[in-house]
């Protein structure tokens, strides 16, 4: 059995720009590429994975804790809080 590669980072960071911009709603297709754009090249590795963690709830509760229409679970707290500043700041 063998083991495909460890994807690269470069790889990584596109494929998460991808799925930043390809969520099903627009709202959120609009909120998560501008955070993309405006923050992934500068993260580690732990950011990215905990982004990653993010991207893998549904739109609707995204878009509730980014608005602040609901709290964010603690463990997605910080980063919801980092989305919502840089959709604030345009």
């Amino acid at each position: 059995m063998t083991t495909a590669p460890a994807e690269s980072r470069e790889t990584r960071l596109r494929r998460l720009h991808m799925r930043s911009m390809r969520r099903g709603t627009k709202e959120m297709d609009i909120l998560l590429i501008r955070f993309s754009k405006a923050r992934l090249d500068q993260m580690d590795a732990e950011a990215l994975d905990a982004y990653e963690g993010l991207l893998e709830e549904n739109d609707q509760d995204l878009y509730q804790w980014i608005s602040g229409q609901a709290p964010a679970p603690d463990i997605h707290a910080t980063l919801v809080a980092e989305i919502a500043q840089v959709a604030a700041s345009g």
